[in-house]
């Protein structure tokens, strides 16, 4: 049995649910159904059930992912005094799986125990998996989002300052939504599809940016769109050749020595959202490597990431007052 990460109240004083324990079953507060009937419009139930795999031997560290996801939801972690500004979480894993604690829960400390946030973390469907739809994980992002607007008076969030936070492949998801938020992805089946799905801002951890050249990865880039994909194709899906000038603003943040998405993904996307005029932020460390979420700092500058982070969305808060 999970131990608790992280012990978290619910709204109010309710009782406490802990960060890293089993997942909210239906019907709990804490976890909430993207779509009406369970699967996306259009879509169906893969032949091979969801699978939920601990790769932790640590108890008090528990490191859990999901494949197979065929009903995508939400898990909300809520501080006792929220200050109205919403993340939505998007963890990584290639595009092969969705990882739960590193990229999710082990964000509760700092984000909602010490920065008041409400956290919504993101169990999105992936491709492949007997899915013939790369769009799917974008339609997932863009109804999470609305959705959490058209409920924000339910969770003390104002439904102008919701925003995106994406981790590696979730960077890369996180950087489709704030490109293509208007994007139609797939049919509007309720008042929550009439919400805007543009992020107020997006944070991007060491995300993958690029398809095509030599900072791409390979695997987030064969997962998404094949092995044989064609060159427009990977324009097309680098986040970078995207940019407009309503992206939202944006804060990256990358290791130096990440020698598995490269620090060029940041670097490239910081270049063109400047060129686009978008406002962006980037902070390059030297330490940390790929994936280290906020475990993976002890002992390096990299540790102070969280907070750089509260204060670069505190500030959009204070930008967007009229």
């Amino acid at each position: 049995m999970l131990l608790a990460l992280a012990a978290v109240s619910g709204l109010g004083g309710g009782p406490a649910r802990a960060a890293g324990e089993a997942e909210p079953g239906a019907g709990s507060p804490d976890r909430v159904a993207l779509w009406p009937d369970g699967l996306a419009p259009g879509d169906k139930l893969l032949q091979e059930p969801m699978r939920l795999v601990e790769r932790s031997a640590d108890p008090a560290l528990p490191d859990r992912y999901v494949t197979h996801v065929s009903e995508p939801w939400l898990v909300v972690y809520r501080p006792h005094r929220p200050n109205g500004t919403a993340l939505l979480v998007i963890p990584g894993g290639g595009y092969q799986r969705v990882v739960l604690d590193k990229e999710g829960s082990a964000l509760v400390p700092a984000f909602v125990e010490q920065g008041g946030v409400t956290l919504f973390v993101l169990r999105y469907r992936l491709p492949g998996e007997g899915r013939d739809d790369r769009e799917a994980a974008l339609a997932d992002a863009q109804r999470a989002l609305r959705l959490i607007r058209h409920r924000a008076s339910e969770w003390g969030v104002d439904p102008r300052r919701v925003g995106t936070i994406g981790f590696s492949a979730g960077g890369h998801l996180a950087a489709r939504l704030g490109n293509g938020f208007d994007q139609i992805v797939h049919p509007a089946t309720d008042a929550i599809d009439g919400e805007s799905a543009r992020p107020d801002f997006q944070l991007l951890v060491y995300p993958v940016i690029d398809m095509a050249g030599p900072d791409a990865h390979p695997g987030s880039r064969d997962r998404l769109l094949g092995p044989h994909a064609t060159p427009e194709l990977q324009q097309r899906y680098s986040m970078q050749t995207q940019v407009r000038a309503d992206t939202p603003p944006t804060f990256l943040l990358h290791a130096a020595d990440d020698d598995a998405v490269p620090v060029g993904n940041s670097l490239m996307m910081f270049d063109r959202l400047r060129r686009a005029g978008v406002d962006a932020e980037l902070h390059v460390f030297p330490h940390g490597g790929h994936g280290f979420g906020i475990r993976g700092t002890a002992g390096l500058t990299t540790a102070a990431w969280p907070r750089l982070a509260l204060d670069w969305i505190a500030a959009q808060a204070v930008e967007a007052a009229p």
